[in-house]
């Protein structure tokens, strides 16, 4: 396979196609969403963080919910992302790329410190409810944290962390890779 894609090779217009459809599908979530949470907030007082991306399926009922089109767009769409813009991170000084490496690597810590706290209150939360007698609406779990007031779904977070996880490591692992100028990948 080859690593480098140029823009006059058919594979380019593919990723480039299947980037903005990732793009379109995020931006479209993500404003429903935005716009669910002030109904809910304007209604009640208070809403629950992605808890309607988490309960609303598309395109039809027992289908893929919102939070899974969210992850898995965000997800591909990075990788055809960093197919597409390698010319970008190769013209990158050392000093820039040394900053992002670090910014980079800063983030996938953080995310993978969340993504475990996460699994582990879900699993917690779930074992909890089924230890009482009920399962729990899976669904439902929410964490109160940061603020009570606005809790978080814990499937959102959970989704949301562990595609940021994702993301920020693969990242970290091609701004560690050998860098050859633009001229020796266009030979």
């Amino acid at each position: 396979m080859k690593v480098h894609l140029q823009e006059s090779e058919p594979g380019y217009r593919i990723f480039l196609f299947v980037f903005y459809a990732c793009a379109i599908i995020m931006a479209s979530i993500t404003f429903f969403g935005i716009y669910s949470m002030f109904q809910e907030w304007s209604a009640k007082g208070t809403y629950v963080m992605g808890e309607v991306l988490v309960k609303t399926e598309f395109p039809t009922p027992h289908f893929a919910k919102l939070i899974t089109w969210l992850f898995f767009s965000s997800v591909i769409g990075w990788y055809c992302v960093s197919r597409i813009g390698w010319k970008k991170a190769v013209k990158m000084s050392a000093w820039k790329l040394t900053l992002v490496q670090l910014m980079v690597l800063g983030f996938t810590v953080i995310c993978l410190y969340e993504t475990i706290y996460n699994f582990i209150l879900f699993g917690s939360q779930i074992t909890a409810g089924i230890v009482n007698g009920k399962v729990p609406d899976i669904d439902s779990i929410t964490v109160a944290y940061p603020d009570p007031n606005r809790p978080w779904n814990l499937i959102f977070a959970t989704k949301m962390f562990l595609a940021a996880l994702l993301i920020s490591s693969h990242a970290f692992y091609l701004s560690t890779r050998p860098r050859k100028s633009v001229q020796e990948l266009d030979a």
